[in-house]
C-alpha cells in the first residue's frame, strides 16, 4: 500500500499524532496572533525610539577616569577661559581687525556672548591683545568662550545661540568653530548620512534578495526581520540614553548589523525551509525541522556575535561601550525575530513562500529551494582538499601579506578633519590651523592644585621649560584656593611622538603641589593606556567564549581553535587596508576624505570586535552543516564538501548583502564612519570568499579525522550539554564502509579525478 503523506494546510495545526518541541509549538500554534503582537510591539518601538539621535553624544573617546579628563573638568570649573569649546572667527576683510568699527562690533559681540546663560570665560583678541588670537594677515581674529555643562546641555545652548551669532554683523562676518561646534556638526552630518545610507541599502538589499531567492515573497521576509531589529534597537538605545551616554556613531552599527545579521539569519532559516519543502515535507514538518536545525545554528551564531560585541563593555570610553549596547541589542533582536516572527510567517505562507518567482525562466526545471550552484561548490571544495597544502600555505601567506601595512599603524585622536572640507566648523578650524600663528589645539595644560608661593611657581616653570621637547611655557595663571595652570607648547605635531613624550615627562616632573596634565596629546596617551590595559581581557573573553560555544556546537577540541585562528586571519586584509588607505592617504581623493597620518585610537578595537563576530557568524553557518552531515555519515571529507555545497552560496550571498549595507554606511562624509563601513565590508567579503572557501576546507583536509577528536571527559560533557543541528550523533562508520551521501553518481564521477 502506498504511504499516505500527512500534510498541514498553510496556517493550520500540525498533523495529529506528530510531536514537536515546545518552542516550535509556541511560535507556530497561533501564527496570526504572533505576527499581530510583533506588529504592535514594532509600532511601540517606533514611538519609543523616536528622536533617539537627538539624545546621543558625538564624543566618548576619552577615559572618564583618566588624569587628562580630571584636569579638563577641573580647569573648566576653575578657569573657564583656559578650556574654550566655542570659537567665533571674526572676519574683518580688507579693513583689518584693528579698524575702529571692527573693534567696536567685536567687543559688542563678546559682551553679548558673555551675558548668555550657560556661557563662561569669554575672551578675545580685542580684550587681550594676544597675537595668537589674530591671523597672520591681520584680517581675522577670534572670540573664545566656554559653554558649560554636560555634552547634551552644552549642545542645547549652542543650538540656541548659534543662529544669533553666525553670519554678518555690521562690518564683520562671523563663523563658529571650536570643539563643541565640531562635535555638534559631526552629529548632524552622521544623521543625514545614515538616512542616505538606509535609502541606498534597502532597495539594493531587496534586489539582491530577489536574486538569491527568486521569489519576491521570500525576499521580503529577511528585509522585514531586519527592519524589526533596527526599530527595536533604536527603542533600546533611547531607553539607555536615560541612564548613560550613548554615541551617535552607534546608530550606524544598528543599521548595518540590523540589516546584515537579520538578513543572514533569515536567509539561513528560509533557505532551509525551502529545502525541506523541496524534499517533500509538509509545511509544519518543514518549519519544525528548520527550527531544530537552522534555528539552533542561528541561536549559536547570535551568541558568538553578541559575545564579540559585549567585549567592548570592558573599555571605559563610552564610544566603544555604545557599540556594545547597540550591537548586543540588534543581534539578539534579529535572532529573536528570525526564530519567532519568521516561523510564524512561514506557517501562514506554506508553499506560497515560492510565489512571484522571478527566476523561473532561469531555473530550468529545478525545484524551488535547490541550489543549482551547489555541485560547483562541492567540486571546488574537492579541488581545494586535493591540493590542501598548497591552498593553505598560499592563502595564509596572501592574507598575512595584505595585513603587513598594519605594522606601521599610528594611533591618534579624531578632530575636525573627520568632517568634509565644506563643513562650516571644519572651515573655521582649517583657518585657525593654517592662518594663525602656532597650533591652537596643540598646547598642553598643567593644572597645579595646592598652596604655593610665587617663587615655587617660578621654579616649577623653569623646571618644566627645560624638559626636552618643550618649546615654551606660559603662566602661571592663578585663582584663589591654591589653583593655577601653566600652558606648555611642545615640539612637533599636536599628538605626535614629541608631544606624547612631553606628556610623560611633565607628569614625572617633581613639583611642590599636585599636578595633572591635559591637552590632545595627554588625552591620547591616557586613551592608549586604557585600551592597552583592558585589551588583553577583552581578547581573552572573546577567545574563551568562542572556544566554548564552538565546542558545544561541534564536540571537537581542534575545530574551535581553527575557528579562532582562521577568523583572525580573515581580518588581516581589513587592518592592512585601513592603514594603507586611511592613515597613509592612498585613495583619499577617490574616497573623499582628508588623511591625518594616524588612525583614531578606538577604531581598531571596534573593527576587530565587529568583524570577528561577523566572521564567526559565517563560520558557525558552515561548521554546523558540516557537523550535521558528519554526524549522519561519519565521512569527514564528504561532510566538508556537503557543508560547502549547502552553505557556500548562502554565505557568499549573505556576505555580499552585508557588504552592500556596509558600503552604504561607508559613503558617509565622516572619515571614521567611512573607515568602519568600508573596512568591515572588506573583512566580510574576504572571510566568505577566501577563508570559508579556501582555508577552511584545506585546513580540515590536513587535520583529517583528528578534526573531530576530543578527550573522553570533554566528549561526555558535549554529549550532555552540546547542541548541534542533528538530533543525535550517528555511530562511527565501520572500517571500509562509506555511508551514502547526497551526491548523485554523475557528481561522484565529476569529482572522482580530484578526490582519490
Amino acid at each position: 500500500m502506498a504511504e499516505v503523506k500527512k500534510t498541514a494546510p498553510a496556517g493550520g495545526r500540525p498533523p495529529s499524532g506528530e510531536r514537536s518541541g515546545g518552542w516550535t509549538r509556541f511560535v507556530t500554534a497561533r501564527p496570526r496572533l504572533t505576527l499581530l503582537v510583533a506588529l504592535v510591539l514594532t509600532a511601540l518601538a517606533v514611538l519609543a525610539g523616536g528622536g533617539v539621535a537627538d539624545r546621543m553624544g558625538s564624543g566618548g573617546w576619552e577615559d572618564p577616569a583618566a588624569e587628562s579628563t580630571y584636569a579638563t573638568e577641573a580647569l573648566g570649573r576653575q578657569f573657564p577661559g583656559s578650556q574654550p569649546n566655542l570659537l567665533l572667527l571674526v572676519d574683518a576683510g580688507a579693513a583689518g581687525t584693528d579698524a575702529p568699527a571692527v573693534a567696536a562690533e567685536a567687543r559688542r559681540l563678546a559682551e553679548r556672548l558673555d551675558a548668555e546663560p550657560g556661557v563662561d570665560g569669554v575672551g578675545s583678541y580685542w580684550s587681550t591683545g594676544s597675537p595668537a588670537l589674530r591671523s597672520e594677515d591681520g584680517r581675522k581674529a577670534v572670540i573664545a568662550a566656554r559653554i558649560a555643562g554636560e555634552e547634551k546641555e552644552a549642545a542645547a545652548v549652542l543650538d540656541r545661540i548659534a543662529p544669533e551669532y553666525r553670519g554678518t554683523h555690521g562690518p564683520v562676518d562671523v563663523s563658529l568653530g571650536g570643539g563643541l561646534a565640531v562635535r555638534h556638526e559631526m552629529q548632524t552630518v552622521i544623521q543625514e548620512d545614515l538616512l542616505r545610507a538606509e535609502l541606498i541599502a534597502l532597495p539594493l538589499t531587496l534586489v539582491l534578495l530577489v536574486m538569491v531567492f527568486g521569489s519576491a515573497v521570500a525576499a521580503l521576509l529577511p528585509l522585514g526581520v531586519g527592519i524589526v531589529a533596527i526599530l527595536g534597537t533604536n527603542a533600546v538605545l533611547r531607553g539607555l540614553t536615560e541612564f548613560t551616554d550613548v554615541s551617535v556613531f552607534a546608530q550606524n552599527l544598528t543599521t548595518a548589523l540590523g540589516l546584515g545579521l537579520a538578513i543572514d539569519y533569515a536567509l539561513f532559516v528560509v533557505r532551509r525551509y525551502r529545502e525541506e519543502l523541496a524534499a517533500g515535507a509538509d509545511t509544519y514538518t518543514a518549519v519544525r525541522t528548520t527550527l531544530r536545525t537552522a534555528g539552533r545554528t542561528v541561536l549559536f551564531s547570535a551568541l558568538t556575535v553578541a559575545v564579540s560585541l559585549a567585549a567592548m563593555l570592558l573599555f571605559p570610553q563610552y564610544f566603544l561601550r555604545s557599540f556594545a549596547y547597540a550591537g548586543i541589542a540588534v543581534v539578539l533582536l534579529a535572532a529573536a525575530a528570525a526564530l519567532t516572527l519568521l516561523p510564524a510567517a512561514l506557517v501562514l505562507l506554506g508553499d506560497r513562500i515560492n510565489a512571484l518567482d522571478l527566476r523561473r525562466l532561469l531555473r530550468r526545471g529545478r525545484a524551488p529551494g535547490q541550489d543549482g550552484a551547489g555541485a560547483g561548490w562541492a567540486r571546488a571544495a574537492a579541488l581545494v582538499m586535493r591540493r590542501a597544502p598548497v591552498f593553505a600555505v598560499l592563502t595564509t601567506a596572501g592574507l598575512v601579506l595584505l595585513g603587513l601595512p598594519f605594522l606601521g599603524v599610528k594611533l591618534g585622536t579624531a578632530d575636525d578633519r573627520q568632517l568634509p572640507v565644506t563643513a562650516s566648523s571644519r572651515v573655521v578650524q582649517d583657518e585657525l590651523r593654517h592662518g594663525f600663528p602656532g597650533d591652537p589645539g596643540g598646547t598642553l595644560t598643567v593644572l597645579a592644585e595646592g598652596e604655593a608661593t610665587p617663587a615655587q611657581y617660578a621654579a616649577y616653570r623653569e623646571r618644566i621649560g627645560a624638559l626636552d621637547g618643550v618649546v615654551r611655557v606660559d603662566g602661571p595663571v592663578t585663582a584663589p584656593g591654591g589653583h593655577a595652570y601653566f600652558t606648555v607648547v611642545p615640539e612637533g605635531e599636536t599628538v605626535g611622538a614629541d608631544a606624547q613624550r612631553a606628556v610623560t615627562e611633565l607628569r614625572a616632573a617633581p613639583a611642590p603641589f599636585e599636578t595633572s596634565v591635559t591637552g590632545q596629546a595627554a588625552v591620547l596617551v591616557d586613551s592608549k593606556d586604557a585600551l592597552a590595559e583592558r585589551l588583553p581581557w577583552a581578547a581573552a573573553v572573546i577567545v574563551l567564549v568562542t572556544l566554548l560555544l564552538v565546542f558545544l556546537l561541534t564536540g571537537s577540541v581542534l575545530i574551535p581553535v581553527q575557528a579562532v585562528v582562521l577568523n583572525a586571519l580573515s581580518l588581516t586584509a581589513m587592518f592592512g587596508a585601513v592603514v594603507w588607505v586611511f592613515q597613509d592617504g592612498h585613495l583619499a581623493g577617490l574616497l573623499g576624505f582628508t588623511p591625518t597620518g594616524d588612525i583614531e585610537t578606538t577604531l581598531p578595537v571596534l573593527m576587530f570586535c565587529v568583524a570577528f563576530g561577523l566572521s564567526m557568524d559565517y563560520g558557525v553557518f558552515l561548521l554546523s552543516r558540516i557537523k550535521e552531515e558528519y554526524d549522519r555519515t561519519g565521512d569527514h571529507e564528504h561532510s566538508v564538501r556537503f557543508g560547502l555545497r549547502h552553505t557556500g552560496g548562502l554565505i557568499t550571498a549573505a556576505a555580499v548583502i552585508l557588504a552592500v549595507v556596509m558600503v552604504a554606511i561607508g559613503t558617509s562624509r565622516v572619515t571614521n564612519t567611512k573607515m568602519l563601513g568600508l573596512g568591515i565590508a572588506l573583512a566580510v567579503l574576504m572571510d566568505a570568499m577566501v577563508v570559508r572557501s579556501l582555508l577552511v576546507p584545506s585546513v580540515m583536509k590536513l587535520t583529517g579525522r583528528l578534526t573531530w577528536w576530543a578527550p573522553g571527559p570533554l566528549r561526555r560533557f558535549h554529549d550532555r550539554f552540546g547542541i548541534s543541528e542533528s538530533d543525535a550523533p550517528a555511530p562511527a562508520p565501520e572500517p571500509g564502509v562509506r555511508e551514502p551521501s547526497e551526491e548523485t553518481p554523475e557528481e561522484r564521477r565529476e569529482m572522482s579525478p580530484l578526490h582519490p
